[in-house]
């Protein structure tokens, strides 16, 4: 009788046994799981794909003969970083005439300030979803700490009221307790890793887009006696 109680224990078991709070904490790492899962999924594809974008643009933009070709092409590739920011810097070449205040301090400083603006709405895009994986890879393993816990308490009271204390009653109801942490752990592992490649991903992609930036200046103010 005994080797039948042992084998029903497990994960089932516990579910079945806990109590809504025990059940609340499993369906928050699920959600946080879920949320996490799709974040990373959804922007590694995104990333490559604008990396490939920007990859065959890049490779476009210098091989093009002139800006004015850039610019005629520029509808059919504004799908990328950088495309968008070849557009908002030839607009702002072109409108450099108009007086305002955006424009005020000379062609240069309004097309410094053009693309610094451009670099920071990308830098701002690119954070999108990183609080949640962050928030999941602090959280999830206190979450299924806090689960542990309240399970072996759960546990321990309905060991307490059944009046059978001895060790082999109570070290299974423990031992399924410990799932919740593993759970968190589980959530917390990819979530981390996912949040630190992001992370690295995106310093790399603003470094090479604020160098393109710069470059971008040069072309359009220095070598087009805008800058003077």
């Amino acid at each position: 009788m005994e080797q039948v109680t042992t084998q029903g224990l497990g994960f089932a078991h516990f579910v079945a046994q806990t109590d809504g709070i025990g059940r609340s904490v499993l369906i928050v790492l699920l959600l946080l799981s879920v949320a996490s899962w799709y974040l990373i999924l959804t922007r590694a594809l995104s990333n490559w794909l604008a990396q490939r974008r920007a990859d065959a643009f890049v490779a476009r933009f210098w091989k093009a003969a002139s800006v004015d070709e850039v610019a005629r092409s520029l509808p059919a590739q504004s799908d990328n970083a950088f495309a968008v920011l070849v557009d908002v810097a030839l607009k702002t070449r072109a409108n450099g005439g108009e007086q305002n205040l955006a424009a005020a301090g000379g062609m240069a400083e309004y097309l410094t300030r053009v693309l610094n603006n451009a670099v920071d709405r990308e830098a701002a895009e690119s954070e999108h979803g990183l609080t949640v994986l962050a928030s999941a890879g602090s959280a999830a393993p206190y979450i299924g700490l806090f689960g542990t816990v309240w399970g072996i308490y759960h546990a321990l009271v309905q060991i307490g009221m059944s009046g059978q204390g001895t060790l082999d009653k109570v070290a299974g109801p423990v031992g399924e307790a410990l799932i919740m942490t593993a759970l968190g752990l589980a959530v917390a592992i990819p979530a981390v890793l996912a949040y630190n490649a992001f992370n690295r991903r995106n310093r790399m992609w603003l470094s090479r887009l604020e160098s393109f930036a710069h470059d971008l200046y040069v072309l359009l103010t220095v070598k087009n006696g805008h800058g003077r």
